[in-house]
């Protein structure tokens, strides 16, 4: 026991020095909102009959740990050791002021067996499961109403095993809509760092209806193929930092959310304050996203610093009728992105709708939304943006764009509609409706190194 308490102290210590240097290294950081914690007291998952063979299910030893951690509160909160090996379980929920710590060769696996598997309510911003109408499968690490949690480790693995989920998505047999690996609820304080994540059945991390999260560290992966499978999804949560990762998904990379039509409209909670930098990845759908879910707003969203490659679309923000909700105060900056299907996309006809009973007249409002600073190779189609005739978007100002097509071949033309905005130092030549005749809705301002401020329309 004390051998690997030691070890586990000195990563800790390790962690927290590379996180310092890090931060002169690489500049900026918002991962000061949630502080590491060192937690004195420590359990392992051996000492509650934990077996890492691959085939044991340990569904019962996770949560007879978790117990123990809630009901004895130590002071500090603490640590659940997981050494190396692979842990086959099914879902299971943590706890407030706990570290689930994950060894170098620890794997948590997830059961294969859907009736291993909880169900658990719609989110209310959602009024029912993303896929199917009702209930939904309960994520393989789930939380709700917690505080002070913290997964993290030497790059250990949480495997979803996702494949005979994906193959009920194609073959459409799935009874419930599918889990995520990780969703957190009405939570605050949380950690997430230094942990792969791989194969899970739906979205990765799904922070919903939360504040104070730190993600960073994390390697996130899937198949090309595998149905959305998105990275990470900070939904109706505020204060929220994902840095220096490395995502390589079916899906979004990053995608911000908060709410699906009339639900999300009901519940009115917004997405805001997320900051987004350092992201590398690759994924036929989007590098970084809002939407398409955002009846409940998204604002005040930062990216920047973002490394794309084998892209469908680099940069894309989606919303659609029926969505209300408010878009606005968007900046993405500092992009690379090679060989994507489309640039940028902002676009008001993406995404579904949950029933029938959707309000049309239900409008989303899209406006200042600025992107400077984007290089791209080998991207086919430069730009599309989209508005809606009764709710055009405005504000959109581009700056220092450079988005190449193949070698060889001529630069594709910007699409536009129902959008108003300026366009400065852009290639190829954007729309007419973004010139930088046209500036009613930006500001330039040469200092700032060419950056274009979007005022409230």
């Amino acid at each position: 026991m004390n051998r690997w308490v030691g070890s586990i102290f000195l990563c800790i210590i390790s962690t927290l020095l590379l996180m310092s240097w890090s931060v002169v290294a690489e500049g900026e950081t918002c991962s000061g909102i949630v502080p590491m914690q060192y937690r004195n007291d420590k359990i392992s998952i051996l000492d509650f009959g934990g077996v890492g063979d691959g085939w044991t299910l340990n569904t019962k030893a996770f949560k007879e740990a978790i117990f123990r951690i809630q009901h004895l509160k130590r002071k500090g909160g603490t640590l659940l050791y997981i050494p190396a090996g692979v842990y086959l379980t099914g879902p299971f929920d943590l706890t407030s002021r706990m570290t689930l710590y994950l060894a170098s060769g620890a794997v948590i696996k997830a059961t294969q067996d859907p009736s291993q598997w909880p169900l658990v309510d719609p989110l209310p911003s959602y009024g029912r499961g993303r896929e199917r109408p009702g209930a939904r499968y309960m994520s393989l690490l789930h939380g709700d109403g917690l505080h002070d949690v913290i997964i993290t480790g030497e790059n250990g693995t949480i495997d979803g095993q996702g494949d005979v989920w994906w193959n009920m998505w194609r073959q459409r047999t799935l009874q419930f809509t599918r889990p995520h690996l990780v969703e957190l609820m009405n939570s605050r304080g949380i950690l997430i760092s230094n942990v792969i994540f791989k194969n899970s059945p739906f979205w990765n991390i799904h922070p919903v209806y939360c504040s104070n999260v730190v993600i960073r560290y994390v390697t996130i992966l899937a198949p090309t193929d595998s149905p959305n499978t998105d990275g990470i999804d900070p939904d109706s949560s505020s204060n929220v930092c994902i840095e220096d990762s490395y995502i390589s998904v079916g899906d979004d990379l990053v995608a911000v959310k908060s709410g699906w039509d009339q639900y999300g409209i009901a519940y009115g909670r917004p997405s805001h304050g997320i900051t987004i930098r350092r992201i590398t990845g690759s994924s036929p759908f989007a590098g970084i996203a809002v939407g398409s879910e955002t009846s409940g707003g998204v604002v005040d969203v930062l990216a920047e610093h973002i490394s794309l490659f084998n892209m469908g679309i680099g940069i894309h923000i989606k919303t659609n009728i029926g969505r209300g909700g408010m878009i606005r105060n968007i900046t993405v900056s500092n992009v690379y992105m090679e060989n994507a299907r489309t640039g940028i996309k902002i676009a008001g006809d993406v995404g579904d709708h949950p029933d029938e009973n959707f309000n049309p007249n239900a409008l989303p409002v899209v406006k200042g939304i600025k992107i400077k600073d984007v290089w791209g190779e080998k991207v086919l189609q430069a730009g599309l943006i989209h508005g809606l005739k009764n709710s055009p978007f405005s504000g959109i100002c581009l700056s220092n764009i450079n988005l190449h097509g193949n070698p060889g071949s001529q630069n594709s033309i910007w699409k536009c509609s129902d959008v108003s905005g300026a366009a400065i130092q852009v290639s190829p030549f954007p729309c007419a409706e973004l010139t930088s005749s046209q500036q009613t809705g930006c500001v330039h301002s040469v200092n700032g190194g060419g950056h274009i401020i979007a005022k409230d329309a």
